[in-house]
């Protein structure tokens, strides 16, 4: 993996990308409290049950040092690709923080008690050049995602969990020492994964373009359909307020989704090459993936199992929905046809990742039935069982798995056409559905197949 290649003198240029950043982040700092500071009026959003929270003066110690790790983590980067992805991260993370905080300015809204001693003096130093402004996101908390993300590749495994513990004491900190309400620790959150998820180390990133699917009627439709209901929910959350703020959470999920329908555009889930979703992912997608997760399980309610659709030789293939783990130790290998959701397996893995509802179309069945082929080779060469078991499936086991596999059933010559294939399936699983644009688009790959496709 191109960010894990180590490359000599990488700090040299990360001493370079400080000198500009820390002048950066001070100066646009400085800049937007001082901005905010002039304003007649500047609100507060603040809950009531934050009273309670208490000040813990020790707490400065955590606040202060991720200035420490912000500074160590360009001088530690392994290679000029991991830096430039980092130094993106960063001045990202400023330049969106600087426009929320000019843009919608708010105000920490407790008075703080005069600090004595040791703690006292870094209190002081603080009040020096920050203001009880520059809330929301926290600017602390939107660098600690990208730090705590930083630290944790670089650190060995058995202790990363000092990394996770560090971490949680500052993101307290933001509120035990009073520097920040509550509603900057989950809009800073968003904004640290968001610029995680804009500039990936090991995954295609979601600003490239794609060329294996051309962009539908359907794909507008139903990025649409996504795009409106994340209107209406920001929409209701902004007339409510109060609690109902946590709308923006769904409503922000919803939009990135009808993006990538809208783009075409799968691997903005970002589901990686074990079948793992990153950390920016989870954040971002969160309240969709729990919905489709549920949608997955409701809709497949009165058909859980796998379906056995075919043995040939020593190799018996199943066809179902999103396994759960348990489900997943059944099988010597997996494929696996859906973007949307996230797997945790050891076993020989395979993907072709595409967006639920949307039939593949005969050049990404060709890339598909490959990757299928290729998982299928590996597993010969690493399990010397005689009898092997793989399941391919998506998310409800319906209809992209469908689709792969009738492909791969003509390509092999198991199945005439498209008719005979899904006749095959269907006697395992008659639940299944292909539309009349699935089939066509199977149609199309067998001609493909005999070069009588242009």
């Amino acid at each position: 993996m191109q960010a894990l290649q180590k490359q000599q003198g990488t700090w040299k240029w990360g001493l370079l990308c400080l000198m500009f950043l820390a002048p950066f982040f001070f100066l646009s700092y400085g800049f937007a409290n001082h901005y905010t500071a002039s304003l007649r009026h500047v609100p507060s959003i603040v809950f009531a049950w934050e009273k309670n929270i208490p000040l813990w003066p020790w707490t400065i110690i955590p606040y202060w040092s991720i200035d420490f790790f912000y500074g160590l983590s360009l001088l530690l980067c392994w290679n000029k690709f991991e830096l430039r992805q980092h130094v993106l991260r960063l001045f990202t993370a400023q330049l969106l923080s600087i426009c929320c905080f000019l843009l919608f300015p708010l105000k920490f809204s407790f008075e703080r008690p005069e600090l004595h001693g040791f703690f006292g003096v870094w209190f002081d130093i603080l009040m020096g050049f920050d203001k009880p402004f520059n809330q929301a996101p926290s600017l602390h908390i939107v660098l600690l995602v990208i730090l705590w993300d930083f630290y944790r590749r670089h650190i060995r495994s058995p202790f990363k969990w000092l990394v996770d513990f560090w971490s949680v004491l500052i993101g307290l900190s933001v509120l035990t020492t009073w520097q920040h309400h509550f509603i900057d620790i989950p809009t800073g959150l968003i904004v640290g994964a968001w610029c995680v998820w804009l500039y990936p180390l090991n995954i295609k990133a979601p600003y490239a373009k794609q060329n294996q699917q051309q962009r539908t009627i359907k794909h507008i439709k139903l990025g649409s359909y996504y795009i409106l209901a994340s209107i209406l929910l920001a929409a209701l959350a902004s007339y409510l307020q109060s609690w109902a703020l946590w709308l923006f959470y769904p409503a922000l999920s919803l939009f990135l989704v009808g993006f990538a329908y809208v783009l075409v555009r799968p691997y903005f889930f970002q589901k990686q090459s074990d079948g793992k979703m990153s950390p920016a992912t989870l954040i971002l997608f969160f309240p969709y993936l729990l919905f489709a997760w549920l949608n997955s399980r409701i809709r497949t309610y009165k058909h859980p199992n796998d379906s056995e659709i075919i043995h040939i030789d020593q190799l018996t293939i199943y066809l179902g929905r999103i396994p759960s783990p348990d489900q997943i130790q059944l099988y010597n290998g997996i494929f696996d046809c859906c973007a949307e959701l996230p797997v945790h397996t050891t076993k020989d893995y395979g993907q072709y990742l595409s967006l639920d509802l949307i039939p593949l179309q005969a050049n990404q069945l060709e890339y598909a039935v490959e990757a299928f082929d290729h998982l299928l080779l590996n597993l010969n060469r690493s399990n010397t069982l005689h009898q092997k078991k793989i399941l391919i499936f998506c998310a409800l086991g319906y209809s992209r798995s469908t689709s792969i596999l009738c492909a791969w059933l003509i390509k092999h010559k198991h199945a005439v056409n498209s008719k005979n294939a899904l006749q095959i399936v269907r006697k395992g699983r008659p639940w299944v559905k292909l539309n009349e644009s699935h089939i066509q688009q199977i149609n199309l790959y067998q001609l493909k197949q005999m070069g009588l496709s242009p």
